[in-house]
C-alpha cells in the first residue's frame, strides 16, 4: 500500500513535469520575443508598444490643472477705474448668485509698508480638508485635479465651510435669484452650478466645462492685465492668452509660493509676489479697488440668519391683535 501511493505521487510528478515542458514550449517564442523588446526599450526613453491602438493609450496625458497669479501685475483694477474684472467676468459668465466672490480680490499688507492685491479662487488643494470631511460625498476631485461640488447631494451641512482654510465656499441661506438667461443654460452640472439651489453650498469650480473643450476659465480671459495663468502640470505650461510660459521654469524664476502651503493642503494655485508695479502702482498707492456689481438681485446669500433654521425677522414679530 505505502509502494503503491509512492508510485502514485511518482506518476503525478512526470504527468506535471510533462505539461510544464509543455507549457513551456508554447510559450517560449512570446517570452523571447518579450525579452527582446524589455531589451530594446532600456536603450530608448519609450516602451515599445504591442499594436498603434495600444501606442495611443500609453502616449494619451490626461490633464492636471492648476492657475498661476502674478501679483506684479496685479493693480485691483485701480489704474483703470473699474471692478476687479477677473471677479467680474466670473459673476457674469457663471451667474453667481448676488454677494458670492468666487474669485475675491483681497488688499494685504506687505512686510515693509504698503499693500498689494490679491485674487483668491478656490485653491483646489490635493489634499482639500472639504472632500475629505464632506460626509455624503458631495464635494469631489475630479481626474483632472479640479474640486467640484454636486448640489444634488449636498445636504447643507456647511462642514467643508468649516474646514476650508482658505473661506472660499460660500452658502445659499435663500432663494438665489439668477438673470433669466440662466435659464438657456441647459441641465444641471456640477461643472458649471446653474441653476444655484437653496440649501447648498457653491464656489469656483475652475470653468471644468469650458477647460475641457480648451478655452481659459473667465476670469483669466477676463483680466485686462494678463495677471492670471492657467496651466497644465502634466503639459507643464502655461497661458493668459497672451503668451505660453514653461511652467516649471517661471514659477522658479518667479519666486513663487502657494497660499498656506505649511498646512499641507498642497493648493493648485501659484502666486508671483508683486504688488502691479508693471503697471504703474506703488505699494503706498492709496487708490481702492471698486466692489463688483450684480445685474440681478437676490437675498440667497445676503440674507441675515441667526441660530434658527428661519430668519431672525420671522421671530417674534407678532402683535397681540384686539379681542
Amino acid at each position: 500500500m505505502k509502494d503503491k501511493d509512492k508510485s502514485c505521487s511518482r506518476r503525478q510528478f512526470i504527468v506535471k513535469s510533462a505539461g510544464a515542458v509543455g507549457l513551456l514550449a508554447v510559450l517560449s517564442s512570446p517570452l523571447i520575443s518579450v525579452s527582446k523588446r524589455a531589451k530594446a526599450s532600456t536603450s530608448t526613453s519609450k516602451v515599445i508598444p504591442y499594436s498603434p491602438a495600444e501606442q495611443a493609450v500609453t502616449e494619451e496625458k490626461g490633464r492636471d490643472w492648476c492657475m498661476v497669479i502674478d501679483l506684479k501685475k496685479c493693480e485691483g483694477c485701480t489704474t483703470i477705474d473699474t471692478t476687479p474684472q477677473c471677479t467680474q467676468s466670473c459673476i457674469t459668465g457663471h451667474f453667481v448668485p448676488k454677494g458670492m466672490e468666487w474669485i475675491q480680490v483681497f488688499e494685504e499688507d506687505l512686510p515693509g509698508g504698503g499693500s498689494y492685491f490679491m485674487p483668491a479662487p478656490c485653491q483646489h488643494c490635493e489634499n482639500a480638508p472639504c472632500t475629505n470631511i464632506c460626509p455624503v460625498g458631495a464635494t469631489y476631485h475630479t481626474e483632472d485635479g479640479i474640486v467640484l461640488i454636486d448640489q444634488r447631494r449636498c445636504i447643507g451641512c456647511r462642514m467643508c465651510m468649516a474646514a476650508c482654510p482658505y473661506h472660499r465656499r460660500f452658502f445659499n441661506w435663500g432663494t438665489p435669484e439668477q438673470p433669466p438667461e440662466a435659464a438657456l443654460a441647459g441641465e444641471y452640472s456640477p461643472e458649471h452650478q446653474i441653476p444655484a439651489v437653496k440649501g447648498t453650498v457653491m464656489k469656483c469650480d475652475f470653468c471644468a466645462d469650458m477647460t475641457r473643450q480648451g478655452q481659459v476659465p473667465h476670469c483669466v480671459s477676463g483680466c485686462p492685465m494678463k495677471a492670471l495663468y492657467m496651466g497644465d502640470l502634466n503639459e507643464d505650461i502655461a497661458s493668459n492668452t497672451v503668451e505660453v510660459v514653461k511652467m516649471s521654469k517661471f514659477l522658479d524664476n518667479n519666486d513663487a509660493y502657494r497660499y498656506k502651503e505649511a498646512l499641507g493642503t498642497q493648493p493648485r494655485v501659484w502666486y508671483l509676489p508683486g504688488h502691479g508695479q508693471l503697471f504703474g502702482r506703488a505699494p503706498d498707492d492709496p487708490r481702492q479697488f471698486k466692489p463688483p456689481e450684480w445685474a440681478w438681485g437676490g437675498e440667497g446669500y445676503d440674507r441675515r440668519i441667526s441660530c434658527w433654521p428661519w430668519a431672525e425677522s420671522d421671530i417674534w414679530t407678532w402683535e397681540a391683535q384686539p379681542d
